[in-house]
């Protein structure tokens, strides 16, 4: 009752007026437009009292507040600049599902269905690529959240907003990333308005998934409409750890060449070139299966212990993420007195470079 009157108010008595004045969303990075967004973000990612450091959003107003679902994930919906609404993700909580979402990081293949009870079904598409694969924490999070969104986005469609910007940082960019690449695909099926403009921007986040869903990700969303913040002393966008296998390779590869051609040889040459391919390739592969027993299986069951219904999906057998989306790199001067000395490296708080205040302030020195 709350979100409607609030929706209602902005709507038909607001939005009227601060439409004279609206702007179109339009591509490229925007330094004012993400520092609007970070303004947004830290209203639900931080403490109150870390919160009072960063000032309050400046062209925006805040429609909605979400309940906390799933793994601990909640959003908010805010009207920016009167005709764009901005759907923001939470990062990372405290509480031990929250960090579940991040561990859980085995691949699952971008297309498919995720069990997340025994009365939902969550049926995806995040890729038309066969060969993409995602982060299972970040996908069974989208499950939940997507479902809440959907409804909202629909009613701001019908009170005229067509334009929306996703955002999220730490784990919410993580999220954004496939929140984004759904809402495409809803729209390819006409299950959303195909003129709604979506334009993303993943802030510190974790890699969301394979090369291959990330050319998929980066050919829907190029020409200025997706963006990947990050800053060159922040640990967490260089999580999940990658690994690769000849197999993350395309069809079309030396591969098959190297292993026709040891083949062909004779009995002794065929041992030892398979010893030495097996020394190259084999450590990559028992990497792999290590990771899906650990962060995809043995992780599994804990979110078992939140999330009782759910079952857990078939791996994607690779452990290849990759940095995705075109990236906009903040980057501490090492000779930057002022920034080490506000953020020394020297800290115990791991997550000295990885806050808000740092990537305010390597924004405001961007060019």
């Amino acid at each position: 009752m709350k979100y409607l009157k609030s929706i209602a108010v902005f709507f038909f008595v607001v939005l009227p007026f601060l439409e004279i004045t609206a702007q179109n969303l339009k591509p490229g990075f925007d330094k004012a437009e993400y520092r609007e967004l970070i303004y947004i973000a830290t209203r639900s990612t931080e403490s109150p009292e870390k919160a009072k450091e960063i000032p309050l959003p400046e062209h925006s107003k805040l429609l909605y507040k979400s309940k906390p679902m799933g793994l601990d994930n909640l959003w908010e919906l805010w009207l920016k600049d009167g005709n764009t609404a901005v759907i923001c993700t939470r990062g990372t909580t405290e509480k031990p599902e929250s960090w579940l979402a991040n561990l859980y990081a085995a691949m699952t293949p971008a297309k498919g269905e995720l069990k997340v009870s025994n009365t939902e079904t969550f049926k995806y598409e995040l890729s038309t690529n066969e060969h993409a694969a995602v982060h299972t924490g970040y996908l069974l999070s989208t499950a939940f959240l997507s479902k809440d969104m959907l409804p909202r986005i629909d009613s701001c469609y019908k009170a005229g907003i067509k334009n929306f910007i996703v955002m999220g940082h730490s784990q919410g960019g993580g999220i954004s990333y496939l929140l984004t690449a759904h809402f495409y695909n809803l729209q390819s099926r006409g299950t959303l308005p195909a003129d709604i403009r979506f334009k993303t921007y993943c802030s510190a986040a974790p890699k969301p998934g394979n090369l291959y869903f990330a050319y998929d990700y980066e050919r829907k969303t190029q020409n200025g409409w997706a963006y990947n913040v990050v800053s060159a002393a922040d640990w967490v966008p260089q999580t999940p750890f990658s690994v690769e296998m000849p197999e993350d390779l395309p069809i079309v590869s030396p591969i098959p060449l190297v292993e026709e051609t040891i083949k062909q040889q004779t009995l002794f040459k065929r041992m030892f070139l398979n010893m030495v391919y097996g020394k190259l390739t084999n450590p990559s592969r028992k990497t792999v299966k290590t990771y899906q027993k650990l962060l995809g299986t043995e992780i599994a069951k804990k979110v078992k212990d939140y999330l009782p219904e759910f079952e857990a999906p078939q791996f994607y057998n690779s452990n290849n993420y990759v940095r995705t989306g075109t990236t906009i790199v903040l980057y501490p001067n090492p000779n930057d007195a002022v920034y080490y000395e506000k953020f020394p490296n020297n800290s115990k708080d791991l997550m000295i470079h990885h806050s808000f205040p740092p990537y305010l302030y390597l924004l405001n020195q961007l060019e």
